[in-house]
């Protein structure tokens, strides 16, 4: 539950912009502070060394431990259950959702032991081979800097949420160095509304964010891949596009299998070990540090073992090209992808996305250059589409994943494939599983995210043009009898000023003073009714400001008025009260309904109406 409230001071927006810079700055800190701990745990639990140095992209040797490295991820597993357990549950899993849960159903309150407990129990899940990613760790620890910020200085609540969003866009950019694709990302996964004065606060944390991790990782791509060789996409040539089509189709199917089988472990694990968290989580990472060895023992490499980086570097160079493996590859992960965050590993979803996408993607263009030697396709450049495929058909987030993935090779020319694989992954995803990965676990806990961003038509609406016209002036000193004979003869009227002489002393509703006047009988007069609850504004306020000076008064109705002082009857020219306001509201769906209205009927001549 969000804390108490208290008084909020919205920061100008020079205030929300330096403010800003310091999130960008921090959430870059805490990604290479995590990245950092990620190489700490990894080389201390597989290596037996103390040191910093950690190139993901490369493989790890193999460990001095022998057949012990099988315990490595069980040990990372209790370590990870402690933490989780004991200061923060909510760090449990990939973090994503838990943001997103806060933003819409905790007005942004993060809790700020959130940003150390997941950098830590993130980092060893990670660091001993669990089958995770840093960015959902990342997003959460940027997320809660940007809400505990935001909290010592008594934000209100969209600057919150835009100080969530800036922080976790920053933490992303800094740790994929991708800019464009931190702001999508927040655009499309977490911000409440899309605007200026949010997007631009989120801009301004990524690109600070960018900067400051580039001075710390370089200012390389996450992946490189060599000059290809042979082109592998002619716009002449329109079988090359399908080929993507069938990519897009499969990347859909795989995304929804990618999604179920993580809740689907994760309903297992709480059947079979229903209250034993450290137990749980030990026994689905003991079949991960077997798969391990087992690897090393047949291939040479883990191949599998933590963001798997490394894997989908060699896909991309072309030194994993055989089929088969890459298809085994692609359900080993899969499996320990799901064993580990089923059993309850803290770590991201977005790596082994990637790793499933470029194995997928990899294998798929080998075949079809095997059998359509004709249409010169290089493999590397469908392991990239596929790529993007799944992370945007799992996530929902296909805009953030075409420019992410873009950004993360430096590959522009495969653009076009790209976006014609996303754009058919998420389609066929949406039919096989309503939900991503992210909407799914809180939508299993009853808490549904907007399907879409909306634009608020009755914002633009002013206060004139919506008021109700018809009141008339009543005076405090009229009796049951008087009241009732003005009614009658305006049936059509729902409102009253009630007055001392040409000031206005308040409001009455008819139906809720007939009814209290019958009850009360003749000696009530509407002196004794009035309503004091509302406000005064002016024709040319918004419908938005409107609601918002009410809830913030307290106030049930809204007086239209012409400037000036004091409230005279003739200075008032309309009401708006709740249920006029719903009205306008529910007017308004005909622009986002998918059912269809009178307007958009025409009828043809010599047709019949329908």
């Amino acid at each position: 539950m969000p804390p108490a409230a208290k008084p909020c001071k919205p920061l100008s927006t020079l205030g929300l912009i330096a403010l800003s810079v310091l999130v960008g700055v921090i959430a870059s800190l805490g990604a290479v502070l995590f990245r950092a701990l990620i190489a700490l745990f990894h080389n201390l639990l597989f290596l037996g060394s103390f040191s910093f140095s950690y190139d993901a992209n490369i493989h790890t040797p193999a460990s001095p431990w022998g057949p012990l490295v099988i315990l490595v991820p069980v040990i990372g597993a209790a370590c990870v259950a402690f933490l989780v357990s004991r200061f923060a549950p909510e760090t449990r899993g990939h973090g994503v959702p838990e943001v997103m849960d806060a933003i819409y159903y905790n007005k942004g309150f993060i809790r700020p032991v959130v940003a150390v407990i997941k950098s830590l129990a993130s980092a060893l899940s990670i660091g001993s081979g669990g089958s995770v990613g840093r960015e959902g760790p990342i997003i959460q620890i940027g997320s809660a800097f940007g809400s505990t910020i935001a909290q010592l200085l008594e934000l209100p609540v969209w600057q919150r949420i835009t100080m969530i969003a800036a922080g976790a866009g920053g933490g992303i950019a800094a740790t994929f160095n991708t800019p464009l694709g931190g702001v999508l990302f927040a655009m499309e996964i977490l911000l409440h509304e899309v605007s200026v004065k949010t997007l631009v606060p989120v801009a301004i944390a990524t690109a600070t964010a960018t900067y400051v991790g580039r001075l710390f990782f370089g200012v390389h791509p996450s992946f490189v891949i060599p000059a290809f060789e042979v082109p592998y996409f002619h716009l002449t040539n329109p079988l090359v596009l399908l080929t993507y089509l069938g990519l897009g189709l499969l990347a859909g199917a795989m995304s929804a299998v990618y999604i179920r089988s993580i809740y689907d472990c994760e309903d297992l694990f709480a059947r079979l070990v229903p209250n034993n968290y450290y137990l749980r989580h030990m026994l689905g990472m003991l079949p991960v540090g077997i798969l391990l060895y087992l690897l090393l023992l047949t291939t040479g490499h883990y191949y599998v073992e933590g963001v798997g980086y490394s894997t989908v570097q060699s896909i991309l160079i072309g030194d994993l090209n055989r089929p088969g493996l890459l298809v085994i590859l692609f359900v080993l992960k899969l499996l320990a992808t799901a064993l580990a965050l089923g059993s309850g590993a803290s770590g991201g979803i977005f790596s082994p996305a990637l790793f499933l996408g470029a194995t997928m993607g990899g294998a798929y263009g080998v075949i079809l250059h095997y059998f359509l030697p004709g249409l010169e396709i290089s493999p590397p450049a469908f392991a990239v589409a596929g790529m993007a495929g799944m992370v945007g058909g799992s996530t929902g987030a296909a805009i953030a994943a075409i420019v992410m993935v873009l950004e993360m090779t430096l590959d522009y020319s495969v653009a076009i494939p790209i976006t014609l694989t996303v754009a058919i992954s998420y389609a066929v995803r949406t039919i096989l599983c309503r939900e991503s990965i992210y909407t799914l676990k809180l939508a299993r806990r009853g808490h549904f995210m907007p399907e879409a961003f909306h634009t608020n038509v009755h914002r633009l609406q002013r206060a004139r043009e919506v008021m109700e016209r018809r009141l008339l002036p009543v005076a405090a000193a009229a009796n049951l009898v008087q009241f009732a004979r003005l009614t009658a003869e305006h049936p059509a009227v729902d409102w009253y000023l009630v007055t001392d002489g040409e000031t206005v002393t308040g409001i009455v509703a008819k139906e809720s003073a007939l009814e209290v006047l019958c009850r009360a009988g003749l000696r009530t007069t509407m002196a004794d009714l009035v309503q004091q609850d509302y406000i005064v504004i002016g024709g040319q306020a918004t419908l938005f400001d409107v609601m918002a000076r009410m809830r913030a008064a307290g106030a049930s109705v809204a007086l239209v008025t012409d400037p000036g002082t004091p409230l005279t009857v003739d200075r008032v020219r309309g009401i708006i009260g709740k249920q006029r306001i719903a009205d306008v509201v529910a007017g308004t769906f005909e622009f986002f309904s998918e059912e269809e209205s009178d307007e958009c009927r025409i009828e043809l001549p010599g047709r019949p109406p329908r």
